[in-house]
């Protein structure tokens, strides 16, 4: 409010319409504020050439509608106007003065085509720098400035045409900053003016190349205040750099993408962790480039690091690192998971086989590493993610197969991190791509449990032939129990997998966080009645398609002279009885 003059930057590259509906706000407060005190304000904007200041003029004196006015701006796109007419009505309403602060349209246009020798030397005295001012140092200036920032939508290409952009530049900046300095004379000592002018023109604010910068020598710094308007859609934001703008102003209302979090803070965070931002694995480093990771996160990757195992998981893993920022208790449920799996299986397995058990260990081992390693992945999987290199991915590439994935969340009900605004869409694709990797999983699972199989009976037939002789073993097709195991994993585990972890762990979990031993339970409870839903739906599955025969059914066995004798699959009719142990 003490501020003559007050800058708000807009996206430029990438105009977003939500900056319209900022802007209005923003002068709407004010406004408010300056009736109170009895201030004049006025709103000068770039986007009107300053030939047209008639024109506003009789718009403000309603000598003239928006249609009329409209019908001078040709060389606007149609929803252009209808951005600017909201905030054009509130200020002939209200009696705030316009300013047209923009070059002309001709002037603009000679000078990216021939340059300030193009114009004539009446053009030259209103638009263009008087020499000696600092045109030259201005314009080497602004290419540093551009090379250092790393800012491709500002950077002038290489080539005579690049000279010509900076001189378009410098004469647009020019003309802005003398209508601005007569405006704010004419405004008297306590008038503020607003103006809605590009971001490029008034970053780095006096200490910069643009307007601000211009206007200082003939104006106190203090009289200048600079805010950028969701600057993380402008890429202009850099580490270390002098600061852009005396405000940020960020839209809670949308998804923040771009150095959303203090930097300060996560300097904090750093300092006290006695930690170098080099020392960080290299999609972290990415997410704080990005303004993605929250002081939270990093916090939380520290606490981690204080324990040796889950420090090398977390260096040396980025799958681990992702499923641990997003969830610290992600090793807790997989451990919860692997037991109940380890501990059923082997009590099937031993109720099963009795005396046989120890005789047999190695049918017993092969059973329970498959389960083992398909309950892994029935955890891995569907887990919430927290990944800073898809997104940085998604961004540069957003339509390739790699942006698309990984614009997909790994569990349907994973809450939105930073940056993100995942719809229903992409959450159906989440349950969709979640079942096709676990179906995959369990064909997988499937043919390697029959070749481990046929292997250890090979080996058995082989030390013991006589005992192998002996023995009825009821052989399921290879194929078929492969493709139904997949579609078994894919759809009845994949959702109910998603919903535990999803639902259960990450958000009502999150809601007891301080309650380690009721999270911990809840977990447990959980992943245990889901085991015995899920053992009760296979046995059902597998009654159904015939990969299982019931106890009151005699299967056809094969005759020791058949050829499907010479080959086993993990006897499927014996690995079902073993499931309604289990489940039992």
């Amino acid at each position: 409010m003490n501020a003559r003059v007050v800058y708000l930057g807009e996206a430029e590259q990438v105009p977003v319409r939500d900056d319209k509906e900022l802007e209005l706000e923003i002068v709407k407060n004010l406004h408010k504020r300056c009736v109170e005190i009895d201030k004049r304000l006025s709103l000068a904007l770039e986007a009107f050439p300053s030939d047209l200041q008639e024109l506003l003029n009789q718009y403000m004196d309603k000598k003239i509608d928006g249609e009329t006015l409209k019908s001078y701006m040709v060389h606007w796109p149609p929803e252009r106007w209808q951005e600017y007419e909201p905030i054009l009505s509130y200020c002939c309403e209200n009696g705030i003065h316009l300013v047209a602060c923009g070059t002309p349209l001709k002037i603009l246009r000679t000078v990216q085509a021939e340059g300030i020798s193009g114009l004539t030397k009446a053009e030259r005295k209103l638009y263009a720098p008087p020499a000696g001012s600092g045109f030259i140092s201005g314009f080497n200036s602004i290419s540093r400035r551009y090379s250092v920032d790393s800012t491709p939508n500002l950077s002038f290409p290489f080539g005579p045409s690049s000279y010509l952009s900076a001189q378009a530049r410098v004469v647009d900046e020019y003309t802005m900053s003398q209508i601005i300095l007569q405006n704010v004379l004419d405004g008297g000592a306590t008038g503020m003016l607003i103006v809605v002018t590009g971001a490029s023109h008034v970053t780095y604010g006096s200490r910069g190349t643009g307007v601000p910068a211009r206007i200082s020598r003939k104006m106190q710094k203090k009289n200048q205040v600079v805010i950028l308007l969701d600057p993380e859609r402008q890429f202009i934001r850099s580490e270390g750099e002098v600061p852009v703008a005396d405000f940020l102003w960020y839209s809670a209302a949308r998804p923040c993408s771009r150095n959303c979090f203090d930097r300060v803070e996560i300097a904090r965070v750093m300092n006290a962790a006695g930690q170098r931002r080099d020392a960080l694995p290299q999609d972290l480093q990415k997410g704080i480039d990005l303004g993605l990771v929250s002081p939270e996160v990093l916090q939380n990757f520290f606490d981690l690091e204080k324990y040796p195992l889950l420090s090398e998981l977390t260096h040396r893993f980025q799958g681990f690192r992702e499923r641990l920022l997003a969830d610290p208790k992600f090793l807790h449920r997989l451990a919860i998971e692997e037991a109940i799996s380890v501990t059923t299986t082997l009590l099937a397995q031993y109720q099963k086989r009795k005396e046989n058990f120890f005789q047999e260990i190695d049918y017993v081992i092969t059973d329970t590493v498959r389960g083992s390693v398909v309950d892994f992945f029935t955890v891995w999987l569907p887990a919430p993610t927290l990944s800073f290199l898809s997104y940085a991915d998604d961004m540069n590439a957003p339509d390739t197969l790699i942006g698309l994935l990984g614009s997909i969340p790994d569990n349907a009900f994973q809450k939105n991190p930073v940056g993100t605004n995942w719809n229903l869409s992409h959450r159906v694709a989440s349950v969709v791509f979640g079942g096709l990797k676990l179906a995959g999983v369990g064909f997988v699972s499937s043919i390697g449990a029959v070749a481990s199989s046929n292997s250890l009976f090979a080996v058995r037939k082989f030390l013991s032939p006589a005992i192998i002789a002996d023995q009825q073993i009821a052989r399921s097709p290879i194929l078929k129990t492969a493709v139904v195991y997949a579609c078994f994993l894919g759809i009845s585990a994949n959702l109910r997998y998603q919903i535990i972890a999803g639902v259960v762990e990450h958000r009502i979990s999150d809601q007891f966080s301080s309650q380690t031993f009721l999270v911990n339970m809840l977990s447990f409870v959980a992943r245990t009645i889901n085991s015995y839903w899920g053992t009760q739906q296979w046995i059902d599955l597998a009654r159904s398609t015939g990969l299982q025969v019931r106890k009151t059914e005699t299967p056809e066995l094969p005759t020791l002279d058949s050829p499907d004798h010479a080959a086993i699959l993990c006897n499927e009719t014996e690995e079902a009885s073993i499931e309604e142990i289990k489940s039992e």
